[in-house]
């Protein structure tokens, strides 16, 4: 059985944001905010010690390159482990599925600048990222772990902090996108995946959102 991991970033229309969380927070008041459909950690992650883990790696590689497969990779103990940790960040109770789902139908229809969507065989695009950036960067991005529902004020307020995390150059760049090659060779099964798109995709759709005065929204998705 195979699964593909989606990790979806769109602008929303600013006028929509409040309606989308008054109709979640009437199925389950803590399931929203508008700091995004999953304000605290689900109960079945430990935080602390998972993040406190993730911080002495975070300049380790966790995958070996392959035998089998020149140019691709083999993943550690490491890596799954991490790899679990950010799939259990993830809420995916129904009232906050519901609300992706809510969500995703004010995306624009198709990508460019104002939606960017990654898409990938056997593994998290969103979880490829977090691993290229390393734990601090990821918690500098909105919301939780890939997943953000934020208005046009918070855009721009939340757009800063993106910024830093997500503009990489030269050999840190460089680096980044060899460790989202090895994690979609090594835990999922899509070696041609545009690492350089998504480095840059999420970026371009939070400052379009800046720049036209319009929400944003991110998904983890798994199908």
């Amino acid at each position: 059985m195979s699964a593909t991991g989606v990790w979806i970033v769109g602008v929303v229309p600013d006028e929509r944001i409040a309606d989308l969380l008054l109709t979640a927070a009437r199925s389950a008041p803590s399931t929203a905010t508008a700091a995004g459909p999953a304000p605290s950690p689900p109960t079945r992650v430990d935080m602390a010690t998972e993040l406190n883990w993730w911080r002495s790696k975070p300049t380790e590689s966790l995958f070996h390159p392959s035998a089998a497969a020149p140019g691709s990779w083999r993943a550690d103990d490491d890596a799954y482990r991490l790899s679990a940790f950010l799939d259990n960040c993830r809420d995916g109770s129904d009232p906050v599925e519901a609300l992706r789902d809510a969500v995703m139908d004010e995306f624009p229809p198709t990508t460019g600048e104002d939606l960017f969507a990654a898409v990938a065989r056997k593994a998290s695009p969103f979880s490829a990222l977090a691993y290229a950036l390393g734990p601090d960067a990821t918690l500098q991005l909105p919301g939780w772990f890939g997943d953000f529902l934020l208005d046009a004020d918070e855009v721009r307020t939340h757009l800063p902090a993106a910024t830093e995390a997500l503009t990489l150059t030269g050999a840190t760049r460089q680096r980044a996108v060899e460790r989202i090659h090895a994690w979609m060779t090594g835990l999922g099964d899509d070696p041609d995946h545009d690492a350089e798109e998504l480095l840059d995709g999420p970026l371009r759709v939070l400052r379009h959102a800046a720049r036209t005065g319009r929400g944003a929204a991110a998904q983890v998705r798994w199908y």
